[in-house]
Order: C-alpha cells, then sequence, then structure tokens
C-alpha cells in the first residue's frame, strides 16, 4: 500500500510523570517587556556576558565616517570607528541583524523577526522609532542597502528564490526588479540567472550589483556557480560580470564608484577579492577570511555584510571574531577592536525527564482496524498479529472514550510470523489476512467465531499486502508481488512496494488444502488500498498519478475518479500540492474518503462522465465541491463502513467511528436555531453570532473546530474507543559479573581502573573496585580483565526505517546497530507510524534490537499551524495518542509558529528537538525560544564567543550529525574514500550485500581532503562543550553500525578529547531525551546497557571499534555475532540475506 510522509512514533516504555530538568541559565522574574510585538513566547531566563568577538558579524560605516553599526547574536550595536566599547541600540528576543545606514545617517536598515516573522525594517541611529517597511510571512528577506536617494531600500526577497525588491521608506507593497523564473533555461543559450541574492547598489544609483546563479543550494556541491552580476535601471537587464572558479559573492561597491570587493573560494579558504571598476583589473585583497556560506542555504547571505569607509581608502569586515579595517588597494589589516555587553532574554527550557517501564509494555498501535459489517465486532493487528474484539454500542456522537471488550486472538502463529491488513468477509464469518515470513508471505483466511484454523489462499509465498472483499463476497482482491525485492529494498532508498507488484483476486471461498493462482487485474507501481462501491464489477484504487481510478476485473476500461491532493510547499522549487495519501470512494459512490497531511477529509463526489474532478482538500474555500475536515489531532488507517454514513480511522491505539448523517444533522439543527432566533428578533447577537459560527464551520469544512459557545464544546464528536493491551517485555533473571576490567562509568569523570560491574536481572545492582561490591554466591562471573567497559551508545539521531506496512519479522538495522555497541536510539523523524509496532516488539524480545525511541513523524509546515491551539491539537497527536515523548519540529514556519510549538510541547511535557534547516539564524532563535534538541550541524563556522556563550547558556543539546554535514562536503564521502565497507567481514554478516553494495561501490563526488570542512564543525562543537554545552550523538543512518563510529571518530578530529566524545556518546544523548535516570552512565539502579572493550578509548578513540561484548538490557551478546551468552546460550539465526539464493527457490 502506498504510504505518503505520514507520521509515527516509538518509544518502548512507559512514562511516569514528567519532570522538567534544570538548566544553568539564571531565570529572572519572566520580563514581558523583552517580548516584542509578533513573537508570542515571554521569555523567563538569561544570560549575560562581555564579548570582544563575534560570529558572523554585519558592519556599515556610516556617511559621515565616524560610527559603525554591526549586529551581534541578534542585536544591533553602535561604536566609533576607531574602536571601543558598542552601545546596544535594539534589545529583546526578537532577532535583528544585517543594519544598513541610510544616506542622511539618521536611519538604519535591518532585517527582524519582531513581528513574528522575517520583514525589513527602519529604526532611528539611537534606536528608537523602529517601524516595519514590508508585511510579510513565511519570506526571507536578506542583506537590504539603501538606495542613494534615501527613498529606497533595495532587499532579496524570496519565498521559493530570491528577487531583488525596492521597498519606499515610508511602506507600500514593493517593486519586484528580477523576474525568477523555474522554467528551463534554453539549452543553446547561456542560463539565465533565477537566483539574485546581497545587492549592493552604484553610487549614481543606475546599477545594482548582486551575486546571481541559476538554481538554489545543494549538498555535497563539487561546483560554486555564484557569480557577480549588474541590474541595469534603467533597462531591467542583468549583466554578468565575474567568471571566477571560486564562485563569487557579497559585492560591495566603494563610495567614489570606483572598487568592488566580493568574496571568492580560494581553494580551501574564503577570500576578498579587489576590483578595479574602471579597468576590470583585480588582485586579491584579503587570503582568508569568514568561510562564507555558498555551500548552505545562506539565510543571512553567503557572507557577512561590509562597507567602505566614505573616502573609499578602506574597507571594514568582520572575519576571525573580529572587526578589521582593510587598506585599499594595499590589503593591509588593521583590527577594530571593540567591547560589546550581551544579555540575551530565552524561553523556559523545554525538556522533561522520563522514566522508563521495564516490566509492562501498553501496547501503542492498533493497524488496519476495520469494524464488522454489523458494527459489533473490530479486527485490527497488535504486536504484528491478528486480533478482534467487541466494540460497545453508542452512537458516533457518543461522548468521551467508550471501553471496548477484551482483545483475542484468532491465530497461534509465533514471532516468526507476522500478520497484517485484516478484512472482514461481507457476511462477517470470515477474516482475510496477508502474513509475512522472512522466507515470504501469503494470504488467509480464519473464521471469526474462532473455530478451525486459518486456511492458506495462495499456492505459492510472495508479498502480499492490502487485501479486500468484493461486496458480493466472492472474490477477494489483494496486491501481490515477488519476495526478494520486497527484503531487499531498503524504504529510505526507494519505495519497496513497486518492484513487480499486481493488483490480482482469488475466488473468495478458498481453493482447497493447497490454495491458488490467482487472476491478474493489473500492474501497480504506487497505490492505496483497493475497494469497492455497491457495483461488484469494478475495483477501485488510488493511484499515486492519477488519483483515484476504477478498472474492471481484468484491468480493462481503466477511469480516473478523482484526483484529491493535500498540502503545497510554498517554499519548493516548483510548488505543486502533494497527492493525497489516500483516497477511497464512499459505498455508494456519492463520497470520497481524502487522508493528506495526517487528517481525513470527506469530499462530495458528482457523477460528471468527462474529465475528474481535482480537489485540493486543505483549501476547501476553493474546492468545486464541499470539502469537510473530520479530525484536528489526526488520523490513520481510514476506511468506510459498510452502511456509508460511517467512516474510521485510528490514531496510536484509540478507534474512531465519525457518523456523517449524525454531523449533517448537526448542521440543519444549528442553522434552524439561528435563523429561529432572527425571525424571533431575538437581540443577543453574541448567541445568534455563536450558533450562526458553530454551523458555517461544520457545513463548510471543518466539524473539528469548536464552536463559538460559552462552553467552547466541539459541535461534533466521533465516538472513540481506546484499545487496551498490556504484555510483559522481555527481561532476563539472574545475576551476572563482569569482573576485573577498567569501567569508564560516565558517571563525571569516574574511572574505576579495576573493577567489577553486577547484574540482577536487567538492572546494575552494583559498581566499584574488585572486591568492593557484594556479589552473590550463585553469581555468574565473566572474566573481563584487562579490558574497558563503557556504557552502550545512545544515537539520538539514528534513522532505521524497516519495511513499512507489512513489516518484518527480523530487522537488519537493528541487529547491526546494536553489534556495534549501539544499545538505545532515537529517530528524529520515522515518516510513518510504524515504528510504533516495531518499537513494542523489540520490547517484548520478538525482535531484536537496540532500544527503539522516536518523535514520531515530523511535525511540519503542512500541519498548518496558525495558532497556539493549532500546534496543541496537533501536539496531542504525540502526547495523548503516540506517547513519544519527544517530537521534531520540522521548519514548521516563521519564528512565531516555531514559538507556538516549543510553547505547546512544554505545555504537554513533550521534549522537542528541530531540524537545523542549514539555517544558522534559524538554530540560535530557537536555542533562544527553548527548544531542547537541534538536528544537524551549524553551518556556519567558526563560532565565537557571542554564540558559543548563548548556545552553552540555552542548554540545548547540538547534535551535528557530522556524516551528512551541513555546509561542506559530508564526512561518510571521507570515511567511503578510505573505507571499503564491501570487505568488512562483520558488517557483511549484519548487513545486506545489495546495501553495502550500493553505498560502497560507487560514490558521486570527489573532495580533496583540505576540502571536508567537517573537523572545522567538530572544533566548534568543542567549543560549545567547553563553555559547558550540550552536543549528541547522531550517525543519521547512513551506514548502521560502523556509520556510528564514523560520526564518533568524526567528532574527535575536531579536537575533543576521547573522554569528551564518550560522554556525548553515551549522557549525553541519555539527558537530551530525558532518559538520564535509566540509562547513559554505569551506576547502580541503571539499566544494564554497556560494551566490553578490548582496548582502551581513553587512549585512542580509535579502540572503540575493539568491542568484544555487548550488553542490553542485562543480555550479554559476543559483538561479532550477537550470539547470546548470558543469560540464554543462544546463536543468533541465520539472516535471510545470509542464506543462498538458491535457498529462495526452494521455499514456496
Amino acid at each position: 500500500m502506498r504510504l505518503a510522509l505520514a507520521l509515527a512514533a516509538v518509544i518502548a516504555a512507559a512514562p511516569a510523570t514528567a519532570v522538567a530538568q534544570q538548566d544553568t541559565t539564571k531565570t529572572p522574574k519572566p520580563d514581558s517587556s523583552m517580548k516584542p510585538t509578533g513573537l508570542p513566547l515571554v521569555p523567563t531566563r538569561n544570560v549575560k556576558f562581555t564579548t570582544r568577538e563575534g560570529t558572523w558579524v554585519s558592519v556599515d560605516v556610516s556617511p559621515d565616517g565616524k560610527t559603525l553599526v554591526f549586529d551581534l547574536v541578534g542585536d544591533l550595536y553602535t561604536m566609533p570607528i576607531g574602536g571601543g566599547t558598542a552601545t546596544r541600540i535594539t534589545s529583546g528576543t526578537a532577532f535583528d541583524g544585517t543594519p544598513t545606514w541610510s544616506p542622511d545617517g539618521k536611519s538604519i536598515a535591518f532585517v527582524s523577526d519582531r513581528s513574528g516573522a522575517d520583514n525589513v525594517w527602519v529604526v532611528d541611529a539611537d534606536g528608537k522609532n523602529a517601524h516595519a517597511i514590508t508585511t510579510g510571512d513565511n519570506t526571507q528577506y536578506l542583506s537590504p542597502r539603501w538606495m542613494p536617494d534615501g527613498k529606497y531600500v533595495v532587499v532579496s526577497k524570496a519565498t521559493q528564490l530570491f528577487d531583488l525588491w525596492l521597498y519606499h521608506k515610508d511602506g507600500g507593497k514593493g517593486i519586484k526588479m528580477t523576474q525568477s523564473t523555474t522554467t528551463p533555461p534554453n539549452p543553446n543559450a547561456p542560463p539565465i540567472p533565477n537566483n539574485y541574492v546581497g545587492p549592493a547598489p552604484s553610487p549614481d544609483g543606475r546599477f545594482v550589483y548582486v551575486a546571481a546563479k541559476r538554481g538554489g543550494w545543494g549538498y555535497n556541491l563539487t561546483s560554486f556557480d555564484w557569480q557577480i552580476a549588474v541590474y541595469d535601471r534603467e533597462t531591467g537587464r542583468v549583466y554578468e560580470r565575474t567568471n571566477a572558479l571560486g564562485g563569487a559573492v557579497r559585492p560591495t561597491v566603494s563610495r567614489d564608484g570606483r572598487w568592488m570587493v566580493y568574496a571568492t573560494r580560494d581553494d580551501s579558504v574564503t577570500a576578498l577579492r579587489l576590483r578595479d571598476l574602471t579597468t576590470g583589473d583585480e588582485k586579491t585583497l584579503v587570503h582568508k577570511v569568514q568561510r562564507d556560506d555558498m555551500e548552505s542555504r545562506f539565510t543571512r547571505d553567503m557572507m557577512p555584510g561590509m562597507s567602505f569607509t566614505p573616502d573609499s581608502k578602506a574597507l571594514v569586515a568582520a572575519w576571525d571574531g573580529k572587526i578589521w579595517r582593510v587598506d585599499v588597494p594595499s590589503g593591509k589589516t588593521t583590527e577594530i577592536p571593540f567591547t560589546a555587553e550581551v544579555e540575551q532574554w530565552m524561553g523556559p527550557l523545554a525538556r522533561f525527564e522520563y522514566s522508563i517501564n521495564d516490566t509492562t509494555l501498553l501496547v501503542r498501535q492498533i493497524r488496519g482496524a476495520r469494524p464488522s459489517p454489523d458494527g459489533k465486532r473490530l479486527a485490527f493487528t497488535a504486536l504484528d498479529k491478528l486480533y478482534v474484539i467487541d466494540l460497545p454500542s453508542g452512537g458516533g456522537n457518543a461522548k468521551g472514550t467508550i471501553a471496548p471488550g477484551a482483545p483475542r486472538r484468532l491465530t497461534k502463529s509465533g514471532a516468526g510470523t507476522g500478520e497484517h491488513y485484516p478484512v472482514w468477509s461481507p457476511d462477517g464469518r470470515y477474516i482475510t489476512y496477508v502474513t509475512w515470513t522472512e522466507s515470504g508471505g501469503n494470504l488467509w483466511r480464519v473464521r471469526t467465531d474462532g473455530k478451525g484454523d486459518p486456511e492458506k489462499l495462495a499456492t505459492r509465498a510472495a508479498y502480499f499486502d492490502a487485501p479486500n472483499y468484493s461486496p458480493d463476497g466472492k472474490r477477494i482482491v489483494v496486491a501481490r508481488g515477488p519476495r526478494r525485492p520486497r527484503i531487499e529494498n531498503e524504504e529510505a532508498n526507494g519505495d519497496p512496494m513497486s518492484a513487480g507488484v499486481e493488483l490480482v483476486w482469488f475466488p473468495a471461498n478458498g481453493c482447497g488444502k493447497n490454495g491458488c493462482e490467482p487472476q491478474v487485474i493489473a500492474p501497480l507501481t504506487f497505490y492505496g488500498y483497493p475497494h469497492f462501491t455497491r457495483d461488484t464489477t469494478r475495483v477501485y484504487i488510488d493511484d499515486y498519478v492519477e488519483g483515484l481510478v476504477s478498472m474492471r476485473y481484468d484491468g480493462s476500461d481503466r477511469k480516473q475518479v478523482l484526483n484529491a491532493t493535500g498540502w503545497t510547499n510554498p517554499l519548493a522549487p516548483m510548488p505543486r500540492p502533494s497527492p493525497a495519501d489516500e483516497i477511497l470512494i464512499s459505498p455508494e459512490g456519492d463520497r470520497a474518503l481524502v487522508q493528506a497531511q495526517n487528517n481525513v477529509y470527506v469530499v462530495e463526489l458528482p457523477q460528471i462522465g468527462a474529465t475528474a474532478p481535482s480537489i485540493n482538500v486543505v483549501n476547501a474555500s476553493a474546492a468545486p465541491v464541499p470539502v469537510r475536515k473530520l479530525t484536528k489531532i489526526g488520523g490513520d488507517f481510514i476506511g468506510w463502513a459498510r452502511d456509508g454514513r460511517h467512516a474510521y480511522y485510528s490514531i496510536g491505539h484509540s478507534f474512531f467511528t465519525y457518523d456523517l448523517a449524525t454531523a449533517d444533522s448537526l448542521v440543519r439543527d444549528s442553522t434552524i436555531k439561528a435563523e429561529a432566533k432572527r425571525a424571533a428578533g431575538d437581540t443577543n447577537k453574541k448567541s445568534i453570532a455563536a450558533t450562526d459560527s458553530a454551523a458555517r464551520k461544520l457545513a463548510a469544512a471543518d466539524t473539528t473546530q469548536k464552536s463559538d459557545t460559552a462552553k467552547g464544546k466541539p459541535l461534533y464528536e466521533p465516538a472513540r474507543v481506546d484499545v487496551t493491551i498490556t504484555t510483559r517485555k522481555d527481561r532476563p533473571t539472574g545475576v551476572v559479573v563482569l569482573r576485573g576490567a577498567r569501567i569508564v562509568t560516565m558517571k563525571g569523570d569516574e574511572v574505576i581502573e579495576k573493577g567489577d560491574v553486577v547484574v540482577r536481572d536487567n538492572r546494575i545492582v552494583g559498581v566499584g573496585a574488585t572486591g568492593s561490591v557484594n556479589v552473590p554466591a550463585d553469581a555468574k562471573i565473566v572474566d573481563v580483565a584487562g579490558k574497558t567497559i563503557i556504557p552502550g551508545w545512545i544515537d539520538v539521531h539514528a534513522h532505521m526505517w524497516p519495511a513499512w506496512g507489512v513489516h518484518r519479522t527480523e530487522v537488519w538495522e537493528y541487529l547491526a546497530e546494536l553489534a556495534y555497541g549501539v544499545t538505545t536510539t532515537r529517530d528524529p523523524q520515522t515518516s510513518t507510524t510504524d515504528v510504533l509496532s516495531y518499537g513494542d516488539l523489540v520490547e517484548t524480545g520478538d525482535i531484536m534490537g537496540p532500544r527503539i525511541f522516536s518523535t514520531g513523524p515530523g511535525v511540519f509546515a503542512s500541519d498548518d499551524i496558525k495558532s497556539l491551539d493549532d500546534a496543541r491539537d496537533v501536539l496531542r497527536r504525540y502526547s495523548e495518542f503516540y506517547d513519544t515523548h519527544t517530537i521534531k519540529q520540522y521548519m514548521v514556519g516563521d519564528r512565531k509558529v516555531r514559538q507556538w510549538v516549543v510553547m505547546a510541547a512544554r505545555e504537554l511535557k513533550l521534549t522537542p528537538t528541530l531540524e537545523g534547516g542549514l539555517d544558522f539564524k534559524k538554530n540560535l532563535t530557537e536555542a533562544i525560544d527553548g527548544y531542547s534538541g537541534s538536528e544537524h550541524a551549524y553551518p556556519i563556522a567558526p563560532l565565537f564567543d557571542d554564540a558559543v556563550k548563548t548556545i552553552a547558556a540555552s542548554q540545548i543539546t547540538y547534535t551535528p550529525t557530522l556524516i551528512v554535514q551541513y555546509g561542506g562536503p559530508w564526512a561518510e564521502n571521507y570515511w567511503y574514500e578510505s573505507y571499503d565497507i564491501t570487505k568488512d567481514p562483520k558488517l557483511a554478516r549484519f548487513v545486506p550485500r545489495t546495501e553495502l553494495d550500493r553505498r560502497g561501490l560507487r560514490r558521486p563526488g570527489w573532495f580533496r581532503e583540505d576540502q571536508y570542512s567537517f573537523p572545522l564543525i567538530a572544533a566548534q562543537a568543542k567549543k560549545i562543550v567547553d563553555a559547558g554545552g550540550r552536543v549528541g550523538l547522531g550517525a543519521h543512518g547512513q551506514l548502521q553500525g560502523l556509520g556510528t563510529y564514523w560520526e564518533l571518530w568524526s567528532l574527535g578530529m575536531g579536537g575533543m578529547s576521547p573522554r569528551q566524545v564518550l560522554k556525548i556518546g553515551t549522557i549525553n544523548g541519555a539527558e537530551s531525551i530525558g532518559l538520564g535516570r535509566d540509562i547513559g552512565s554505569i551506576e547502580p539502579g541503571k539499566l544494564a546497557d554497556l560494551q566490553v572493550l578490548d582496548a582502551n578509548p581513553l587512549d585512542d578513540l580509535r579502540n572503540i571499534k575493539s568491542i568484544r561484548y555487548v550488553m542490553k538490557n542485562g543480555r550479554l551478546y559476543e559483538a561479532e555475532t550477537l550470539n547470546e551468552i548470558w543469560p540464554r546460550q543462544r546463536t543468533l539465526p541465520q539472516g535471510w540475506w545470509q542464506k543462498a539464493e538458491d535457498s529462495w527457490m526452494e521455499t514456496q
């Protein structure tokens, strides 16, 4: 079944009460004056310090040459041009930057998010009378510059690609100067730029110099395509003026019009070039300055702003944390020293502590839930097994949560068989479902009364998915494909369901003992759930390209029925609505149920006999037919009840039934009441408005919104059934002692040179020098003398995406991670909810692997958060239903939206991390706003005191994922160039050959060693650690197992000590996700997750590869094989990837 990047979450532990963690910043009384208009968050913390250096400082010289204005961690400062103590002229939590003087020296233009979104503002030279000259949301503004007439400001503006815009100082809508386009260029002509960044007007105002290129940003760049161009304000034409191998950005023109300075990449550093505009001659002015941002998203331009002095004899620019005067043309540099007092106000830190319940599992997800034809029972899978429960009686408008009957299994299959997608026969006597084992799957049916054994319907093993009965009960339609492509496909590299899959049908009454061969209907690529109307001659299915289509049983007479779309990403190079995740026509054929961007909609579907209607469900006001949103928190596994009056969906372990007829009647009743009040001359306008508003909202689009009544209750609520299934978690019994090793406990700097670790069941009960710890007489002694014990790795950015939909029963990704010492993972953005079930199966011991924690799917801009209430609704998906404890905010919008998310997270006791997004400005503001984590590298380097101290004081956990580094070539390329993964026997034992070949045989791009910047980025992480900040381990799932070592070694290449790196990989990660009370260090009371190494990693970080044993949850394994040696003696079964290909031909 086709799955969009919807959302899911995983935590293998029931939470105790969440407790907010402490941070080290000062916590003064909240100061509401620090909250600018438009920013909803009121700060509660602040940090103060004095600094003499700054990060990415843009500086401008006043027209009289006496005063500098510059930015420093989001505030503006002025200072005499000779240096000295800087005066802060803007303050608060707003982020102000890239200031520029007006020609008369009375005003300063700058970019600020004080309105809640980035806009261009103007303020008096003393910091008073700030006012915006642009108004917009979800728009970027870069590098404003005054035109020489002092009336206009020119700025780069973008929602997708940057154009030059001109704004009057007194306001207006602005004038677009350049015309960016995404139309493909003429292949027979030079490419026309469509991206214009960093304007610099000529003194006479006719020309505007700018960095220009065709296209946007990219990863692992092998060329620098930005060049300086000039825009002619008389003709409107653009002319390219450089052809620099290292690119050319941030043009700055002298005030006499003779000189232009620009930045270019020179070998591995950024240099400033000086051009004489009268002759065209050039020279290098300064060889090494601030590293440019051409390899990132350049959200504050590709270089900080710089400025000529009024006499054009010197350039003032900032690099190496200092401000410099550069004589022109000699290039002589002189520091302009400054001292600045920084006071940064911050939001409360949204980080909480949770406890790991290691005894009982509450199953967090029911999958594929379907009510019986009579509506009295519910079939679903939980822990990848088929269950049935009795549904309670109650209407679709039942209040609150209804308790169902006790869940019961209908089959007796063991851990090696997964059962998925149950569907009832029309008479309710049978349930058909698909299975999967590591040798393939099949199609089965079983009696619903529990009598008899399941009956196999297919002769041959295959991959089966998404079965359904025809309404007359004569056929079962199902997707079928070959086994091997399904198994070998890694979900991160493509859809696993498209290789050789066909839509087929079987006779519903079975085919005898050995099953039978199906009839083929049609090939499938990306597909949804096959289903029907009352018409038994046609099959309906959602096609990724065409939308909802129908066809006959032989695949003929294919018709497009409906094209439903969802959210449009306005920042995409070519914005277009995304396809719906699922479309299901109603049994009567007059409506369609649509799942898009995590929510469920119903649309009216007229019969028109022509081109199928195209409906964007998230823009209901523009739809050609009525569209109603049924959910506000979200919904998965949508479907129609047999009567066509009810729709249903699930979320987490809750099942919802939506009575469309009841909701419709409430609309009518509410409308009638409002009209009656008007007719009766009711003077209570508020009462009429409340009734009117509730009816309009329900009828127009969204039954989930609260009415405007005094009580604020929703007009309609679907019936909710919470399915409760509990089971015991895997937990070994017995006492084992690891004796005689060096123990690096990660409890501070503690190292026990020769000690014992005592483990009872799954927890550590004793740690200390050999002979000092109580050892029970019946304890098993494991001699590890001369070795080193460290905690298990905690990878807080681990993408491990096993098969979606129909699940695997063994997960090689999990095995590889565990074999390399990773005992806990947190996946920040899982795309689907499948990980909930996988994580639960690891907890029960049915699947071997590390602890699987997750944010669930990310919170995206597509969630369309427009208020704090919206943020609360979206985040309830995670706190109330997915039970993830953590979320990932994935570039949801402007700063006000990001603040709403962190505010809602704190209210709901969720610990939020965020997508870095190659945007250091955003990263800083999110640290200031109280986010707990930041994923991916800060692309700006080096960092200096101002940024380092702010980040450290915020107590955000920065996880740089250098293996996919932002702002330069990925570190994984470096490691692939120096290590042949295809010849590593341990990797080959746990990772399929197809994966090793895909990653290790051919790779795009080659970079000379000095072109890699990840050691520089790692050095900035060290600065944060040295300042008391937090850094975490994230290998990003690039290469399961060994990739963890690559990430840790990459961090070490930035100058960190082995101890610092070990801390990042263990206790820091535990604390960052709120689990430091149970994991992350070797201390009594904590869970027994640890590694035994043959060599000491404190001597050499490369020694982490000498892993001998790994213990997870008290079970001890040989790291080379994952054979369990305590408390069971158990050989790891052979994985499918280790079996000969011929065996696949023999297993049917």
